[in-house]
């Protein structure tokens, strides 16, 4: 080993158990994998291809993990929550058992990724409202109640969508790097190869999806098709 790599420990004593543990860093291994080569693609692939296609009206009830038209919407939030936990979780345990921050590279792209996460969580709370011409509880006879962050097109959800959509690629593009330094780092042959295996899949299904033109306009899809609608209207000849 290079004499400037960083130590890995094998063990670590907790006070408060009052022993020593060993560290399996195979587990921690395995989490961050399921988490950001499996969990956050499914997520954010289930979000970009499954959304139905733009119909006259949209979707006319509100989002709701109740609501079947939305589980697209339900899988990418619940689905990213639930991985994010994972992730802070993991990263945690890793810090308190390796005795603090490496300085490794895999340190850094780690934690970058973490905290990259933890804002498209804080992030998503900048969504702002809905609205919609024919959304239940609209009056298609008054456009005053048509309004939302989303239908209007306001400065606030076009900041949400540009930092969000755009900063959810790169979060993916930095764990890849963060997970495979981490492999290069801890030598787990197998996983190795399944992380490569998982990303030349991931890339096919894209292909496939782009091919068969699954990527509908999350504007259309939520309000519809028409050109009566701001956003529809504004790139009419886009």
């Amino acid at each position: 080993m290079h004499e400037n790599a960083p130590h890995i420990p094998t063990e670590v004593y907790l006070g408060f158990l009052g022993r020593t543990i060993d560290i399996h860093w195979n587990y921690h291994a395995m989490l961050m994998f399921f988490v950001w080569i499996v969990l956050v693609p499914i997520c954010v692939t289930v979000m970009r291809f499954h959304k139905p296609p733009p119909s006259e009206k949209g979707l006319q009830r509100d989002v709701s993990l109740w609501h079947r038209e939305w589980w697209f919407f339900s899988v990418h939030k619940y689905g990213l929550l639930f991985a994010m936990f994972l992730a802070v979780s993991g990263t945690c345990v890793a810090l308190v058992v390796s005795g603090g921050f490496s300085q490794s590279t895999h340190s850094y792209l780690g934690m970058m990724t973490v905290l990259m996460g933890v804002g498209q969580v804080i992030s998503s709370q900048m969504r702002g409202t809905r609205g919609g011409k024919y959304r239940e509880g609209s009056d298609i006879n008054d456009p005053k109640t048509w309004q939302g962050d989303q239908y209007s097109r306001t400065p606030k959800r076009r900041l949400f969508e540009a930092y969000h959509k755009t900063s959810g690629y790169f979060t993916i593009l930095v764990a890849f790097g963060a997970v495979g330094s981490g492999l290069m780092q801890y030598n787990m042959p197998i996983l190795t190869l399944v992380f490569f295996l998982f990303v030349f899949i991931g890339l096919a299904a894209w292909v496939i999806y782009e091919f068969k033109g699954r990527s509908y306009d999350g504007y259309r899809v939520a309000h519809g098709y028409g050109l009566e609608h701001p956003y529809n209207k504004e790139r009419e000849f886009l």
